[in-house]
C-alpha cells in the first residue's frame, strides 16, 4: 500500500498543477452538498417531531414558530440541489481537463523518438496499457479523493451535532464513524489490490489475443492453430471472469461491513439519545435530530467503498504512468557538427532499451557535408542502429554525437489511415497542394494520384491499404522530399520492390540528393552504387571505410546482393 501511495505522487502533482482550483472547488461542493443533505434530514426530523409535540396543546401550537424551520428546510433543500448540480459540473469538468492534460503529457512523451522506439517493441500491449491506464485515472479524483473529503467533513459534522447533545457521545460516535468508514475502505483496497491487477492483465491479454485472432485468422487456419487461439482466448476470458468475481465478493463484503457499521452506530446513537431524553438532558426533537444525522452520515463512505475496490487498478496505472511524468527528456535538437561536416561520432557505444547487449562499440567516424555514404554489412552488424543514432531515435550509451538535422526513411513504409494529402503533410504540415504535387512528381507518383477520382483527398486504409507496395514506397519518398532536413538517412530504401521500380526510385532519389548528405544502410548492390563512400560494418564496428576509386571499393560493392 505504501508503494501504491508513492506511485500516486507524480499523478497528484499533475492534478494540482493543472486544475488546483477546480479540483478543490469540486471537493468543497461535494462536502457542502452532503452536509446540506445531512442537515436537511436532521432538521426535517426535528421539525416534524417538534411540530407534533407542539400540537398536543393549543397554547404551544400557537406559540410554536413554524416559519423559521420551514424556511431553513427549504433553503437546505435548494442548497443541496444546487450544490449537487454544481458539484457534478465542477468535478467532471475538472476530471476531464486533468485527464486531457495527462493524455497530452503522455502522448508527447511517447512521441519522442526514443520513447517511440520502446513502443515499437511491444506496440499493442503498450497501447492497451496506455489507454486503460488513462481510463483508470478518473476514479482517483471522483471515487477516492472527493468521497474522502466529503466523508471527513460529514464525520466532523456528526461530532459537532452530537457534541451539542453530549460531548463524549459526539466524540465516540463521530470517531467510530471516521475510523470504520476509512478503515473498511482501506481494507477493501488492500484486499482488491491483487485481483485488480489480475483483472487489468487479463484484459490486456484478452484484447491482444482477440486482435491476433481477427487479424491473423488466415495464418492461424493454415497453421492449424485456430482452435489453440480460441482456447487461449477462452483461458484469458476465464481469468478475467475470476478476477471480476473476486472483486465483486470484496465489494459485497465491504458493502455489508458498511451496512453493519451503520446499523450498529444507529443503534448506539438511539440508546444514547434515549438515555439522555429519559434523563431530561435533551428533548425528543433533539434526540430525533441526532439519530437522523448519524443515519445519513454513511452516504459518502458508501461512495468511497467503490473507489477503494478500484484503487488497486488505479495504483497500478499510476505506477506505469508516473515514471513518464517524472522523466525529463533531454533536448531533442541536434548538436551541430563543425563546419563542412554533416555528422561526427566520437567513441560512441549503443544499446537498446531493456537490453544489455552492446550493439555498437566505440564507434568513431566523420561524414562530410554532401557525401553519399552506403553502410553495408551482414544483418545484425549495426547498420540500422547507426541510422537510429544519426536520426536521434536512439541515445548513445557513451560517446558524443554531432549531426545536422536529419530525416529517416525506414525499411517499412509508415502510412496512416488518412488522406494522401495528410500523409504527405506529416513532413511539411503547412505545405500547399502545389508543393505536394511537386514532391509527387519528383517521386514518380503524380500520374497515379491524378488518376484517382479524389486525387489528394483519396482516403487510405489502415497501413496505407489501397496502394501497391511500389506506390507506397514512392509516397514515402515524396514525403522525404518534402522534408527540408540536410541529412537524409535511408534504411534499405528499395527493399521489397521489383527491379524496375527500385531503379526508378533510386534514380529519382539521386536526382534530388545533390544538395543533401545521404547515408543509406543496405545490403543490395543497386542501392550502394549511388554512394561515393562505403562503410563496412561487422559486429557493431566499422571495419573499413572505402571511397570510390580507392582499392577495395569495387570489390566490396561486388560482394553485395545483386538485383
Amino acid at each position: 500500500m505504501k508503494r501504491d501511495l508513492q506511485a500516486l505522487r507524480p499523478v497528484l502533482a499533475l492534478f494540482l498543477a493543472e486544475r488546483r482550483g477546480l479540483l478543490l472547488g469540486g471537493a468543497l461542493l461535494s462536502a457542502v452538498a452532503l452536509l446540506s443533505g445531512v442537515a436537511l434530514i436532521g432538521l426535517s426530523g426535528w421539525f416534524i417531531t417538534a411540530t407534533a409535540i407542539a400540537g398536543l396543546s393549543a397554547g404551544t401550537a400557537l406559540a410554536f414558530d413554524v416559519f423559521a424551520p420551514a424556511a431553513a428546510i427549504r433553503l437546505l433543500a435548494l442548497a443541496r440541489t444546487g450544490t449537487r448540480y454544481g458539484e457534478r459540473l465542477v468535478t467532471h469538468d475538472a476530471t476531464l481537463r486533468v485527464l486531457a492534460a495527462l493524455r497530452q503529457r503522455l502522448f508527447r512523451g511517447w512521441a519522442e523518438a526514443r520513447s517511440a522506439r520502446i513502443m515499437t517493441m511491444r506496440p499493442a500491449r503498450t497501447l492497451f496499457q496506455l489507454t486503460l491506464d488513462l481510463d483508470a485515472m478518473d476514479s482517483l479524483y471522483l471515487r477516492v479523493l472527493v468521497p474522502a473529503v466529503a466523508g471527513l467533513a460529514t464525520a466532523i459534522a456528526v461530532v459537532i451535532v452530537l457534541g451539542f447533545l453530549h460531548p463524549l457521545a459526539g466524540l465516540i460516535i463521530g470517531g467510530t464513524l471516521l475510523l470504520a468508514g476509512f478503515g473498511i475502505a482501506v481494507c477493501a483496497a488492500a484486499s482488491a489490490r491483487r485481483p485488480s491487477r489480475q483483472r487489468a492483465n487479463a484484459m490486456e491479454v484478452l484484447r491482444s489475443r482477440v486482435i491476433d485472432l481477427v487479424s491473423g485468422q488466415a495464418d492461424l487456419v493454415m497453421a492449424g492453430r485456430l482452435g489453440a487461439q480460441r482456447a487461449a482466448i477462452a483461458k484469458a476470458d476465464a481469468r478475467l471472469a475470476a478476477a471480476d468475481d473476486a472483486l465483486n465478493r470484496i465489494d459485497t463484503t465491504a458493502t455489508a461491513a458498511l451496512a453493519v457499521t451503520g446499523s450498529l452506530l444507529l443503534a448506539a446513537t438511539l440508546l444514547i439519545v434515549a438515555h439522555l431524553a429519559d434523563a431530561g438532558a435533551i428533548g425528543a426533537p433533539a434526540a430525533v435530530l441526532g439519530l437522523l444525522v448519524v443515519f445519513s452520515a454513511m452516504e459518502p463512505f458508501a461512495a468511497l467503498r467503490r473507489g477503494a475496490v478500484e484503487f488497486g487498478r488505479t495504483a497500478l496505472a499510476a505506477r506505469r504512468i508516473g515514471p513518464r511524468l517524472r522523466r525529463q527528456w533531454s533536448d531533442a535538437a541536434a548538436v551541430a557538427p563543425p563546419q563542412g561536416m554533416a555528422a561526427r561520432l566520437d567513441g560512441v557505444s549503443a544499446t537498446y532499451p531493456r537490453s544489455d547487449r552492446i550493439v555498437l562499440r566505440d564507434l568513431s567516424l566523420t561524414i562530410d557535408q554532401g557525401e553519399h555514404v552506403a553502410v553495408v554489412g551482414e544483418s545484425g552488424a549495426g547498420k540500422s542502429t547507426l541510422l537510429a543514432l544519426l536520426a536521434g531515435d536512439l541515445a548513445a550509451a557513451q560517446g558524443c554525437i554531432e549531426r545536422q538535422s536529419a530525416t529517416l526513411l525506414t525499411q517499412r513504409t509508415q502510412l496512416f489511415q488518412d488522406t494522401l494529402r495528410d500523409n504527405l503533410r506529416l513532413a511539411a504540415p503547412q505545405a500547399q497542394d502545389g508543393r505536394l504535387w511537386e514532391a509527387l512528381e519528383a517521386a514518380g507518383l503524380d500520374k497515379d494520384v491524378a488518376a484517382l477520382p479524389n486525387g489528394l483527398d483519396t482516403a487510405l486504409g489502415e497501413g496505407g491499404m489501397g496502394l501497391s507496395g511500389g506506390q507506397a514506397r514512392r509516397l514515402a519518398l515524396a514525403r522525404l522530399l518534402l522534408c527540408d532536413a540536410p541529412l537524409w538517412l535511408l534504411d534499405e530504401p528499395t527493399e521489397g520492390l521489383d527491379g524496375a521500380t527500385a531503379r526508378d526510385v533510386l534514380v529519382r532519389l539521386e536526382a534530388r540528393a545533390e544538395s543533401h548528405t545521404v547515408v543509406a544502410a543496405t545490403h543490395i548492390r543497386r542501392e550502394a552504387e549511388i554512394a561515393n563512400r562505403l562503410l563496412v560494418m561487422e559486429a557493431g564496428r566499422v571495419v573499413a571505410s572505402l571511397r570510390r576509386g580507392e582499392p577495395g571499393f569495387d570489390a566490396a560493392l561486388a560482394r553485395l546482393r545483386p538485383d
